[in-house]
């Protein structure tokens, strides 16, 4: 089935303003623009990004809509995925979520708006390992881009939690992606885009 309908989840501290959700939303209003983007702005409290995330693909059909999540949204994404049946396309994806960010507690600052901060509370651990999905099914529909050079998360631990799906393994690059451009045509194509 043809992607009809587009949610693009940022990482942590970071926001709809990065470079990969922008290089996508301008590929699809030059392409594609008949697919409806959604890229909200997640609040630092997981159970919050969820409400949020589920609000916006209400009425959203399962067979046409995908997700992409980059980071502590691939998190988000892999539990949309297997909440809703959707495909997802996970950007150096956390897997350990609740592990990874406990030592983040506290008052932080945005990537793109370092002027503006917000509490990452310690509650929110417990939300995250609320939303951990212990294991995938259909791994069908998942596909991973995943860095060796990711500066921030493992590899081996990012490709082992989706034993099955459409994996590329980049051997270097970083946790950002700075070469996204060189595999957005595989990104589409994993997406039912191009």
């Amino acid at each position: 089935m043809p992607t009809t309908h587009l949610l693009y989840l940022h990482g942590f501290r970071s926001s709809p303003q990065s470079f990969k959700s922008r290089r996508l939303q301008d590929w699809l209003q030059a392409h594609r623009p008949d697919v409806l983007w959604c890229a909200p702005q997640l609040p630092p409290s997981p159970s919050a990004a969820w409400q949020l995330i589920n609000e916006v693909t209400a009425g959203w059909p399962a067979e046409q809509m995908a997700v992409v999540g980059s980071s502590l949204g691939g998190f988000y994404a892999t539990a949309l995925a297997e909440a809703r049946g959707c495909r997802a396309l996970l950007l150096n994806p956390a897997v350990q979520a609740a592990r990874d960010l406990a030592p983040y507690v506290g008052e932080l600052s945005y990537f793109h708006a370092p002027q503006d901060r917000f509490d990452f509370r310690a509650e929110y651990i417990d939300e995250l390992r609320a939303l951990t999905v212990p294991a995938i099914t259909r791994p069908e529909r998942y596909a991973a881009l995943i860095a060796k050079g990711d500066e921030v998360l493992d590899w081996r631990e990012m490709s082992g939690r989706y034993p099955g799906a459409s994996i590329r393994l980049l051997e270097g690059s970083d946790h950002g992606l700075s070469d996204f451009d060189a595999h957005l045509p595989w990104v589409l194509q994993q997406l039912h885009l191009a």
